[in-house]
């Protein structure tokens, strides 16, 4: 049940993402000046936050919709699924914990 709220709530999320993305993006066509103060506004650390939380929130999506294909589409995969269900959170805990490393350290040289 939660890994199907997640699941829904993680693609909305990438959604949105996706969508101030392309409306940002579009905005250099419209006005080079206003892109660049956008963009400037993105280089604060509650937006670093807010990559870790893409991060995470792509790496879920991406691994229990693998989980939830195998459970689809496999013969075996109903049987298995509370197995996959630990294996990808394993998965996600172990990418997420150096991904987290890797812009910790990127957030540390800008910030600090």
């Amino acid at each position: 049940m939660w890994s199907w709220v997640l699941h829904r709530i993680s693609g909305a999320s990438i959604f949105f993402f996706l969508f101030v993305h392309v409306t940002d993006t579009a905005l250099v066509r419209v006005s080079p000046q206003a892109y660049n103060e956008i963009i400037e506004t993105y280089k604060t650390p509650i937006i670093g936050l807010m990559e870790i939380g893409l991060v995470a929130a792509v790496l879920y999506h991406a691994l229990n919709g693998i989980r939830v294909i195998l459970i689809d589409f496999w013969s075996e995969g109903p049987r298995h699924q509370r197995k996959m269900l630990w294996v990808v959170a394993g998965v996600f805990l172990a990418v997420l914990i150096a991904s987290v490393g890797v812009i910790g350290m990127h957030m540390a040289e800008r910030f600090l």
